[in-house]
């Protein structure tokens, strides 16, 4: 994994989570924040937390946000105050802008500013709640498209110990198998398209691409 210099501006809840989680991932994360609370906070996981005025061009470019090969601008509430920073951002010379949307009109100025893409966090929170609710043993899952979807589930008991040509997921389920996840010696490993002479063992962890109507019968297999 490549290291990059992210700049995550605002460091409220989703803000905070998006830096805390690139700094566990080993990536340089710059955080701004108006709130000497919020940046304090965050001092205690980067030396990069400043306090500053988002919306002034000046204090971004000391702050460094212009070196950032990515900013996450997570200030949704003002809307006003958000496209200003969109604004600056793009003018500091960063490429790819992600921002925090608070409704799906703010969502489309965003986009119509040129934000390479605009994140709901609410909205998909909410998909993801249903989904695991369809799906309850779903461990991750990936919306593809409003009918498709690829999702990561534990190896149902009746799995293990047999081969995939003898289980034929996409015959008798209607799906197809992308990856298994397993433990191998205390570390994962990922093998991408196994072949059909793969044994699943207990354990394992299918990524599945599927129908969502096919993917949420998937809970009945055992």
């Amino acid at each position: 994994m490549s290291k990059r210099l992210y700049a995550v501006i605002g460091l409220g809840r989703f803000g905070s989570a998006v830096a805390s989680t690139l700094i566990s991932l080993g990536q340089d994360v710059i955080g701004v924040d108006d709130s000497e609370d919020r940046v304090r906070e965050m001092g205690e996981l980067t030396s990069n937390a400043l306090q500053i005025d988002a919306t002034d061009i000046r204090a971004l470019r000391q702050a460094g946000v212009g070196e950032a090969d990515v900013a996450i601008i997570s200030i949704g509430e003002n809307i006003e105050a958000s496209l200003l920073i969109v604004m600056q951002v793009k003018d500091l010379g960063v490429e790819t802008i992600i921002a925090k949307a608070a409704s799906p009109l703010h969502g489309r100025i965003l986009e119509k500013v040129g934000v390479s893409r605009v994140i709901f966090p609410e909205r998909e929170m909410a998909e993801r709640t249903a989904r695991s609710l369809v799906i309850p043993n779903a461990l991750d899952y990936i919306a593809l498209s409003k009918d498709f979807s690829l999702v990561e589930v534990g190896v149902p008991a009746s799995f293990v110990d047999h081969t995939l040509r003898s289980i034929d997921l996409r015959a008798r389920h209607g799906l197809t198998l992308v990856a298994i996840k397993r433990q191998v010696g205390g570390k994962e490993e990922t093998l991408v398209s196994p072949p059909a002479d793969e044994v699943l063992r207990n354990g394992d962890v299918l990524a599945l691409l599927g129908s969502n109507e096919k993917l949420a019968l998937i809970e009945a297999i055992r």
